[in-house]
């Protein structure tokens, strides 16, 4: 390896495959077949050039190659939360069925708005993205834009859409809704609130199942309803559900749109000395591992976060191969997990 860095690239700054192809001792064609296709070049070359790469510090300018190749190994991934357990499960089940296939992810936290969601799309979009994969089937007319012109393939995720040419994985939130709505209906219950948080798509359509349960059954009241933007947490449980006792004293059941707010309920409950279930029943959504260790457990609907996940990531791998999907519309369903609390 004999040359040095060009005069250009010192006073730039920037290391380019010139200077990794010069050090080497090779011509830039075969430093960039070392680094894009090392099964085409000799062991001794590739060990010279990543030798170069090592000592200059070099890192491969990704849009180029994916311009000269068509493919960028990227794979862009939108979700609402980094912080919510239910999406980090979400992206766990991503990264193990893409790993194999060495895939970049470019992971981005939409915050739920709109807003963020088209300004993470419109910046990932420059890195001419294999696949992507979105939170929900409902986004904003320039997110959708930019979907149809872009023509890679995308795949939805959390929910099953009504489109049959639409790719996506998940589970009917209307009928998971449904579902408990139902199930405190059949345990007798008459006064059964419904407490909603962070309004985004998939709460909605949880609370539209319950609805629907309650008008079939005759119990339909909207004083049972508590419904806020705030973000979902244990402590905005609590205050929701003193909120709504002191509206509704004879409320003896609460559907919570997750987790963390059915926590909350429950707490709020054991400081007021309401019991559990016998006074007041309380149910949750998602079944995150804290559930099954409250005392009393909760009872909420299980959910197949991981394999949503990994069956959005596999089916988009199969779209970017042109393959056709045996079903573009996988619905991995829910479990209701009856426990203590309800």
């Amino acid at each position: 390896m004999s040359k040095s860095p060009s005069a250009k690239s010192r006073a730039s700054g920037k290391v380019t495959l010139t200077d990794v192809a010069n050090l080497a001792g090779v011509a830039p064609m075969t430093a960039s077949r070392a680094i894009n296709q090392p099964d085409l070049v000799s062991s001794i070359l590739r060990q010279r050039v990543e030798e170069a790469i090592q000592q200059l510090g070099y890192v491969p300018n990704r849009a180029a190659r994916a311009l000269a190749s068509a493919h960028s190994n990227v794979i862009v991934v939108l979700v609402p939360s980094l912080s919510n357990a239910v999406f980090t499960d979400v992206l766990a089940g991503i990264q193990s069925a893409l790993d194999p296939a060495n895939y970049q992810l470019l992971i981005g936290n939409t915050r739920y708005s709109d807003a963020e969601e088209e300004k993470l799309l419109a910046t990932y979009m420059q890195s001419n993205p294999d696949g992507i994969l979105l939170s929900g089937l409902n986004h904003s007319a320039r997110v959708n834009q930019m979907l149809a012109t872009s023509r890679v393939p995308v795949v939805s995720m959390m929910d099953v859409s009504p489109d049959p040419e639409a790719l996506s994985v998940g589970f009917s939130q209307f009928d998971a809704g449904h579902t408990m709505a139902r199930y405190l209906i059949d345990k007798g219950h008459k006064r059964i609130g419904f407490m909603g948080a962070q309004l985004d798509e998939r709460t909605l359509k949880r609370c539209d199942g319950y609805r629907k349960a309650m008008e079939e059954a005759g119990l339909a009241d909207t004083q049972l309803e508590v419904m806020v933007p705030d973000p979902s947490t244990i402590a905005l449980g609590a205050e929701l559900l003193g909120r709504m006792l002191s509206r509704i004293p004879d409320l003896d059941a609460i559907f919570c749109c997750n987790d963390d707010l059915a926590h909350g309920a429950i707490y709020q409950c054991q400081r007021r000395g309401i019991s559990v279930p016998d006074q007041l029943a309380v149910c949750g959504f998602n079944d995150l591992p804290a559930s099954a260790w409250m005392k009393p457990s909760v009872t909420t609907i299980g959910t197949p976060r991981y394999q949503i996940g990994f069956q959005a990531a596999t089916l988009l791998h199969a779209a970017i191969r042109g393959e056709t999907p045996a079903a573009g519309r996988i619905d991995l369903g829910f479990t209701l997990m009856a426990r203590e609390s309800a």
